[in-house]
């Protein structure tokens, strides 16, 4: 993956800069840390600008984008999810007809909604198929819990087609990105994945998803396991492309690819739940700088996520006890972002008062 080489603003900046920056904050016309949370975001931002811009004088974090990347999961043919996979196009058609949770948040704040097929099983009627942006990797990925979910080359077109769709939307002038998902059984995958990648119990991990019985969650477990037993055999480094290829879903692949292309550009990259905190870990796995670039929006109702919240030493903007996916949580935090921007920029000196 060396097309993805980032500078971490972290280490790019002097301290010198960095100390400025923080200057600058503690400067405004409030008690030292008054602002809490929001005076982290502010540096974390200007550090970001000044790394790749040079100058931090006024943070431009103003224009988001919203990309909603759906795949299907062979896993799920188990049944572990209260619904089938006919679901994923189905909700794939409501998100471009506007009646999904996505397209009522993005509306508020009037956000581009920008829908991509990353590889769904059932085919979209044909009224909807121009609407959406077609990045398919096949019709879904195999069961991981008999077979590779996909093949390593498969892994690495997946990602770098993510890349694409993002700098598409970063030369159009967008500077926030909102990564989501929609697809049956991706926390089958994203279960799987975190365990080898963060290497903890997967008992631990495997969440209800969609709300699933006892009964249900006995299978997905199972199943799980005897995926991750699999792949150990065939993965022999710790290769995160290669578990990937194991484990993973062409959506996670793709967010992946985006949240690289969107943080090599020096762009805030907005993290939702538990699949895109996944996808987060992945493209942190494959380049550490990443992470720098990457706000994680909100605790998720699925246990798994606080292992890659512990193993990336991060933490959650709010927890609103979320657990649909669809980059809904991200979507609430972007306002987050501007008003960190706003007070950074707005906000008169103490000393100028």
């Amino acid at each position: 993956m060396n097309d993805f080489n980032i500078i971490s603003p972290e280490l790019a900046l002097s301290e010198a800069q960095k100390l400025a920056i923080q200057a600058t904050i503690d400067g405004k016309a409030k008690p030292l840390g008054s602002l809490g949370r929001l005076e982290a975001l502010a540096y974390q931002l200007a550090c970001i600008q000044t790394a790749h811009q040079k100058t931090a004088d006024k943070l431009v974090f103003e224009r988001a984008a919203v990309l909603v990347f759906a795949g299907d999961h062979g896993i799920a043919e188990h049944g572990i999810s209260i619904v089938p996979s006919e679901i994923t196009a189905k909700m794939v058609q409501n998100f471009v007809a506007g009646g999904a949770a996505i397209n009522a948040l993005c509306q508020v704040q009037k956000i581009p909604l920008t829908i991509i097929n990353a590889g769904i099983k059932h085919s979209l009627h044909a009224s909807y198929i121009n609407q959406v942006e077609n990045l398919s990797a096949g019709s879904g990925t195999q069961d991981f819990s008999e077979h590779a979910a996909m093949s390593l080359q498969t892994a690495f077109w997946s990602i770098q087609q993510g890349a694409e769709i993002t700098r598409l939307k970063i030369a159009n002038g967008k500077d926030i990105f909102v990564f989501g998902e929609m697809g049956i059984g991706n926390t089958a995958s994203a279960s799987a994945l975190t365990s080898v990648l963060c290497d903890s119990p997967l008992e631990k991990l495997v969440g209800r998803g969609t709300g699933i019985s006892d009964a249900q969650l006995a299978v997905k477990l199972a199943l799980v396991k005897k995926g991750v037993e699999r792949a150990k055999k065939q993965v022999n480094n710790d290769d995160p492309v290669a578990w990937l290829a194991q484990l993973g879903g062409f959506e996670i692949a793709q967010m992946c690819g985006g949240m690289m292309a969107a943080a090599q550009a020096g762009k805030v990259v907005l993290v939702d739940g538990f699949i895109c905190s996944v996808a987060a870990l992945l493209a942190c796995r494959i380049e550490p700088a990443c992470l720098q670039y990457m706000v994680f929006s909100h605790q998720s109702e699925e246990p798994g996520q606080q292992a890659i919240f512990k193993s990336l030493n991060v933490r959650p903007l709010f927890d609103l006890n979320l657990r649909l996916g669809e980059g809904t949580g991200a979507v609430l935090a972007v306002p987050f972002i501007q008003s960190a921007a706003a007070f950074y920029n707005k906000m008169a000196n103490l000393v100028d008062l």
